[in-house]
């Protein structure tokens, strides 16, 4: 009887033992999680917002996913302060995010944080617009020197071949914006009866900065010029305010760049004859999840094209071009 007892309590304690050594299962809806550091150019254009918004999306989408994605979103106040876009990549690198979403205003000036992030292991998704480094993982931006060429055809359709235009250039160094500017020159050149008399002013970070430069244009240029390319959205805003101070909105063709409510109403108003509209919110949103899905191991395309369109008073209300003009932002940004 005692041997019967011995053997059950030896056979006992070999199961519990056993019991505690095999490892416990892993929950099969395993949460991942990462934080992601979105960086734009600057804080305040209606672009920046639904970029912001765009990538709050990403990050919604990935949860269902049971990925958990923090986004944090921080950039300069102003689109030309290039040492604070440096300084905000930077301070991201000593936090150590998972991963870089980032709009560099310069496309050298931010090349050397980036490599310092690859060298710590941190991927950078470039969006909007280029930078000089093989470093980015991915570049997710609209096709800007196409949007530049649908300008410069638009121009020549409005002036009926022949005329005069001037360009009124955003700022040296950006990348995205200069070959926009590249690619209304070139569709102009290939209309001989149209002649750009002013190629090599900019209109600087702000609207301010902008209508400032488009009134010294208009002193200069105003009883002879017949159309206007403005490249970005402050250039635009600001080109249109000089333009109706001088009281010739109108009354030049006018073609800008970027979205937003006040040029949607200078096109009900005659006053703004298109504009070539990017996707920003695609933009975001693709740029986390491109990111987010290097991170989990995916392969991921080396160039995403977002898109151009030109929105004119014709086709203003259509739905896709409503879509562009108004994306979701209140839904994600509230």
């Amino acid at each position: 009887m005692k041997r019967i007892v011995l053997v059950a309590l030896a056979l006992y304690m070999t199961v519990s033992c056993a019991k505690k050594e095999t490892p416990a299962a892993a929950p099969s809806n395993a949460t991942k999680s990462f934080t992601v550091a979105v960086i734009p150019q600057g804080s305040t254009h209606e672009f920046w917002k639904s970029i912001h918004a765009g990538a709050v999306k990403a990050s919604r989408d990935f949860g269902a996913q049971h990925v958990d994605v923090k986004i944090i979103w921080k950039g300069p106040l102003r689109e030309d302060d290039r040492e604070q876009q440096v300084q905000v990549v930077e301070g991201f690198l000593t936090q150590r995010v998972d991963g870089i979403v980032l709009a560099p205003f310069d496309k050298n000036a931010l090349v050397r944080p980036v490599e310092e992030a690859t060298r710590a292991g941190i991927p950078t998704v470039v969006i909007d617009s280029a930078l000089e480094s093989r470093d980015p993982l991915s570049f997710v931006a609209s096709d800007n020197h196409h949007g530049g060429e649908l300008a410069g055809e638009e121009m020549s359709r409005l002036l009926g071949d022949k005329g005069k235009v001037l360009l009124l250039r955003y700022q040296e160094g950006v990348f995205s914006t200069e070959q926009r500017e590249k690619g209304f020159v070139e569709a102009i050149a290939k209309h001989p009866r149209i002649q750009l008399i002013s190629s090599n002013q900019y209109a600087g970070a702000t609207r301010d900065t902008a209508k400032t430069a488009m009134e010294n244009l208009l002193n200069r240029y105003g009883h002879e010029i017949d159309g206007v390319f403005t490249p970005n959205e402050s250039s635009t805003a600001g080109a249109l305010l000089a333009l109706e101070d001088a009281g010739k909105a109108g009354k030049v063709r006018f073609v800008g760049f970027d979205t937003s409510d006040m040029f949607v109403k200078a096109m009900r108003e005659g006053k703004l004859h298109g504009i070539v509209a990017q996707n920003p919110f695609r933009m975001g949103e693709l740029g986390v999840q491109t990111l987010v899905d290097h991170l989990l191991g995916k392969n991921v395309a080396k160039r995403v094209d977002t898109g151009v369109t030109l929105i004119t008073p014709a086709n203003l209300d259509t739905p896709q071009s409503q879509e562009l003009l108004h994306p979701p932002l209140d839904k994600y940004l509230k």
